[in-house]
């Protein structure tokens, strides 16, 4: 058993972080959530009892601002992106992500928690209100200080800032410069090491400033239960999910004490900051044991640059991995990219390391030797088989020693290194097969007892590399062991070299990877690429919001009536559109169409009487005709917009803005 496994006793709690939810999820998400999924089966393969967290973070003014802009509430952006159709949940379910949770910050334990948190140091002194004047990025939702901007610009998204002023509440982080320093600087707790030095030197030596923790300038958010016209702001909110997913300081779940501290937080550079100065802090805050690492990746770069979702550079997991196989695609993440490094992503590389490692390496050798197997012996191979020391024993000694070091490497997370100790071995392997010529050996009776010894240590190799790609590639493991007759596949198995039957039964197949017509696929994934990425045309047809005001004489104009609806049904293919088919008082019915889809189901509506102005001209939407427009008001109820159509048998809210 690992040590850190030891020191738990079996236990091994691993994160990913949570991520922000303003748009779906693309490569960069994948690359780490993948590399957590490794860590975590690598850990089950080594016995250990193994949490495995991950999540959304959905409070903020980016998602409040997009909410209002896609006309739904923010709790219905963040469900659909999250829960929706190729949503968060329907990515990690492709990528055959293994965790045991999943958080959303919208989650009623998690809020009951952050509130009770944010009273604790509030009521301790770390938390006290005072008034932020500075700049502030909405895409990061960061606040910054002139002078950590770049070119005045955010320091980490490049993008435009604002000077921003309001009543908020600030966490003491300064207090705890010191004690934070000391844990970065004389423990490991931060990795890789070159992260340390970039924190200590660009913002604790020059100075920790207090964290602002709650706003006031909008409402989707955590409430300050002491104070209701703030909420909790970010990272009071985000950080502390690692904990009260566990069940802290709330009653969901119960292994907080069996859990944390946590044994590594696999974030993405850009959030390192936030996870190794100001998490460690808050938590010494509330006296709570600090996680026993951080590590901070790197970021998967395109033509030179981060891929972001707001830069728009993004490259789509979806299409990738339904194109090429999920495998293929978790196999090149992990593969190509020093988990600690910036790597620089292209088509080209993914087609040619699935060409060289997956279907002439490991492909080949798996189809040859069970492909020889089958030829030559049939359902399985004969127990009376012949050694040859001389030319077997640096292919055994080689695969008897991989175990170790896939463990060391594994150990610092270092999966490309990992995974290049298994490919040393699949490469002896093929060369082993030209050495002893099977071929040549079947044509000779006499030496079909070296033949099978051949085919059996060949197989016995595939077994240990089989497994031991378990963590990169599950199912591929699981179908490379199936076609070997593997039963046993256990850690303690994988240390040694001759556990598999000698009489081992072989099944043939497909072959698991395909070789790609590379400068085919290259020209056809750029077509994908582009198609995938192209402005989306608007599902439904509707005028412009007219900015230019209207004249008195033009409003009398208006033929405001009462309309009694008749039927009333969701418009196809659209998410916003109800079709109402209304009684005017004419005898003839009036078909409107009107956009409040996320506010009213249509049976509820059938029978009321409502006010619309019956003498627009005709426009069309989603190709259906609308003559007239329903009038409805705003208004806000509980710090939540309603929106309610004017009833000629209900009343307007007091307050409400007609819309």
């Amino acid at each position: 058993m690992c040590d850190s496994c030891k020191e738990k006793k079996g236990k091994f709690y691993i994160t990913t972080p949570i991520y922000y939810p303003s748009a779906k999820l693309h490569i960069g998400h994948t690359y780490c959530t993948v590399a957590t999924d490794a860590m975590a089966r690598y850990k089950r393969l080594r016995g250990c009892d193994v949490m495995f967290l991950t999540g959304t973070d959905e409070h903020g003014q980016k998602i409040e601002t997009k909410a209002k802009e896609a006309g739904i509430t923010p709790k219905q952006f963040v469900d659909n992106i999250v829960e929706g159709p190729r949503g968060v949940k329907d990515l990690w379910k492709l990528m055959n992500i293994s965790n045991d949770r999943f958080i959303r910050t919208t989650d009623e334990y998690h809020v009951e928690a952050v509130q009770k948190i944010f009273r604790a140091m509030y009521e301790k002194g770390d938390i006290y209100k005072g008034t932020y004047k500075g700049k502030y990025c909405t895409p990061c939702e960061s606040f910054w200080t002139e002078s950590q901007l770049v070119n005045g610009k955010c320091p980490d998204c490049g993008g435009d800032v604002v000077d921003a002023e309001e009543e908020a509440y600030f966490f003491r982080l300064s207090k705890y410069a010191q004690p934070v320093r000391k844990l970065l600087t004389e423990t490991d707790f931060l990795e890789p090491r070159s992260r340390v030095n970039e924190m200590v030197a660009n913002f604790i030596d020059p100075g920790l400033e207090d964290l602002c923790v709650s706003r006031t300038s909008f409402t989707w958010g955590i409430p300050v239960d002491f104070d209701p016209k703030h909420v909790v702001y970010v990272w009071v909110d985000a950080l502390f999910n690692y904990t009260t997913a566990l069940g802290f300081l709330n009653g969901a779940h119960d292994d907080y004490e069996k859990y944390w501290p946590a044994d590594v937080h696999f974030v993405g550079k850009e959030i390192v900051r936030f996870h190794s100065i100001i998490w460690p802090a808050m938590l010494m805050s509330m006296g709570m044991p600090l996680p026993k690492k951080v590590y901070g990746h790197g970021w998967l770069m395109l033509d030179g640059g981060k891929m972001s979702k707001s830069k728009g550079n993004v490259v789509d997991p979806y299409l990738l991995a339904e194109r090429y196989g999920v495998d293929a695609l978790r196999f090149f993440l992990l593969r190509s990219f020093p988990f600690g490094s910036d790597g620089n992503f292209s088509n080209e590389l993914l087609v040619s390391t699935i060409n060289t490692d997956l279907a002439n390496d490991l492909g080949n050798l798996v189809s040859r030797t069970v492909a020889m197997a089958q030829k030559y012996f049939g359902e399985r191979l004969p127990a009376a088989q012949e050694a040859d020391e001389a030319m077997d024993a640096e292919l055994i000694a080689l695969v008897s020693a991989l175990r170790g070091k896939y463990e060391e490497q594994m150990e610092h997370f270092a999966f490309q290194n990992a995974l290049a100790e298994i490919f040393k071995v699949i490469s002896r392997a093929n060369k082993y097969i030209d050495e002893n010529a099977p071929w040549v050996l079947a044509k000779d009776e006499t030496k079909k007892p070296r033949l099978a010894r051949v085919l059996y240590n060949l197989l016995e190799t595939i077994r240990i590399c089989g497994a031991l790609l378990g963590p990169f590639m599950p199912a591929t493991s699981a179908e490379i062991l199936r076609r070997i007759g593997a039963s046993e596949s256990g850690w303690d198995s994988l240390a040694a070299f001759g556990v598999l039957r000698a009489d081992a039964a072989v099944t043939g197949g497909d072959p698991l990877f395909p070789r790609i017509d590379i400068a085919k696929e290259l020209a056809a994934l750029e077509e994908l690429q582009k198609a995938a990425q192209a402005p989306e045309k608007p599902a439904v047809e509707t005028e412009p919001l007219a900015e230019e005001p209207v004249d008195f004489d033009t409003f009398s104009r208006s033929d405001f009536r009462a309309v009694k609806v008749k039927a009333c049904e969701a418009v196809a293919k659209s998410k916003k559109l109800l079709r109402f088919t209304l009684d005017d008082g004419t005898g003839t019915d009036r078909q409107i169409l009107s956009g409040i889809a996320a506010f009213y189901k249509p049976e509820e509506l059938v029978g009321k009487t409502l006010v619309a102005i019956v003498n627009l001209p005709p426009r069309k939407m989603m190709g259906l005709d609308s003559c007239g427009m329903l009038i409805s008001a705003v208004h806000t109820e509980n710090g939540a917009e309603k929106l309610n159509l004017i009833m000629v048998d209900g009343r307007i809210p007091a307050g409400a803005k007609l819309c």
